[in-house]
């Protein structure tokens, strides 16, 4: 399998190298299980952004990077979760397509969310932006309930996301063309 070698958050990693259609390949940043890479870019990404109240992220390979950011600020996160759970009161609700996932999913705040979300600073967390489509679902999750955005942030930018102005990030992902 082709792999993509790079530095995140000044630690090495290989990044195995996936198809998304047959002219693009990406490589894939996965969080889960890499504690350090976790604990180190939580502790760069802190250092970039503004001051901020609650952290939201997207619900599911983000959450290590949202706990261990909450973990080192003292800041409350939450999520936007993928599904309405039973204990999610008059949940708000939005659509997102992003380039990993292929089909239109939802992205779900429950009331107790809305809550902790209203008038305060959020900072939205994410792994990679690529096409930034998730990113837009969570900045209208923030709208809806009323939440102010201090900033958006990722580890990574994939591709023209490293051209944004509009997002923090740590290091550049490229896509490869085939």
């Amino acid at each position: 399998m082709a792999t993509y070698k790079m530095k995140i958050a000044g630690l090495d990693r290989e990044l195995k190298k996936f198809a998304v259609s047959d002219k693009l390949d990406i490589a894939a940043f996965i969080l889960f299980g890499d504690v350090e890479i976790t604990i180190k870019a939580a502790e760069e990404l802190l250092k970039k952004v503004p001051e901020f109240d609650i952290i939201l992220t997207p619900e599911a390979k983000s959450i290590p990077l949202a706990y261990e950011m909450a973990r080192q600020s003292g800041k409350p996160y939450a999520v936007a979760r993928k599904g309405v759970k039973v204990y999610m009161e008059n949940p708000l609700s939005v659509e997102v397509k992003s380039i990993t996932t292929g089909n239109v999913q939802k992205l779900f705040l429950g009331k107790d969310e809305i809550e902790k979300i209203e008038g305060k600073r959020v900072l939205i967390v994410d792994d990679v932006i690529s096409t930034g489509e998730s990113l837009e679902a969570v900045r209208r999750l923030v709208s809806e309930a009323k939440g102010i955005e201090a900033c958006a942030c990722a580890v990574l930018a994939e591709g023209d996301a490293a051209d944004r102005d509009d997002i923090v990030f740590l290091d550049k992902l490229p896509l490869f063309f085939k």
